[in-house]
């Protein structure tokens, strides 16, 4: 069984879908797939799906869908011509169910394994091979993690992690791109990214590295000066210390100084 979840759920059975159009089977479906290859409890999935108020009928209504889930892994597997039982494909263990992927791959899980190995070349100061590690992981997202699915709490959290992932390997990537000095490349893209992420700060601080040594030495000062602005006004707070000397070390060095300088040699100064 391959499963994705990196954009709208996806799960395959011997390369046929396991195809759900009802939103509470597809969240129960969505659960089951988040732990894949483990047991969710029962008191789990009717809190996914049911949160505190669960009525009366929650354990048969879980059960019933469980079936229907079952008779869709059944004819992806006849079409496919596996004799495996559906059952033990999702299988009733004591407490709860688990979805058995039989070696399958899970985007999520390989998204992880190729963004440690661009993590670690980046330890390594190999930022060629960072670069091409952490775009690998990257491609494989198709939109939000689950996108479509109406999340509960158990799938909310799982949501947020994956995009926090998903958003420290955007980071490192880029930040293997600046000091390989694709400057100019990184501008537009950083300035998308900027504008949905308004306060975070990495980005601003790449933006105004990659503008900086691209000549625009004004733009990547108003880049802070934007920054500031949304942090006071929404949070009450300054930009961290490493940030302002950053900003100060633009002020006071000279273009030439800045464009001959490379970027994780001026941090270093200013941090």
């Amino acid at each position: 069984m391959d499963i994705d979840v990196l954009g709208s759920l996806t799960v395959r059975e011997g390369g046929a879908p396991v195809a759900l159009t009802a939103p509470k089977p597809r969240q129960l479906l969505a659960v089951l797939a988040m732990h894949a290859d483990r047991t969710v409890p029962v008191p789990l999935l009717i809190e996914e799906l049911w949160g505190g108020r669960p009525p009366r009928s929650a354990r048969n209504t879980l059960q019933t869908y469980v079936l229907q889930l079952r008779e869709l892994i059944g004819r992806a597997l006849r079409g496919a011509g596996d004799p495996y039982d559906p059952k033990r494909v999702l299988a009733t263990e004591p407490g709860g169910y688990r979805l058995d992927t039989r070696g399958g791959v899970i985007d999520a899980q390989e998204f992880e394994r190729r963004a440690t190995a661009g993590y670690r070349a980046m330890s390594q100061e190999d930022f060629a091979t960072a670069s091409r590690r952490l775009c690998d992981a990257l491609a494989l997202w198709q939109g939000p993690a689950f996108a479509g699915i109406r999340a509960g709490t158990l799938l909310d959290m799982e949501v947020r992690r994956l995009e926090e992932a998903r958003l420290c390997a955007l980071d490192q990537r880029i930040e293997a791109d600046l000091r390989l000095g694709r400057h100019r490349e990184l501008i537009g893209e950083l300035t998308v990214l900027t504008s949905r992420y308004r306060m975070h700060e990495s980005l601003h601080r790449q933006l105004m590295i990659a503008l900086h040594h691209s000549g625009r030495r004004g733009e990547a000062l108003a880049v802070y000066q934007r920054l500031r602005m949304t942090l006071v006004r929404d949070l009450g707070l300054e930009p961290s210390p490493a940030l302002r000397r950053l900003q100060q070390s633009m002020l006071a060095a000279g273009p030439e100084r800045e464009a001959a300088e490379p970027a994780w040699g001026r941090l270093a100064h200013a941090g």
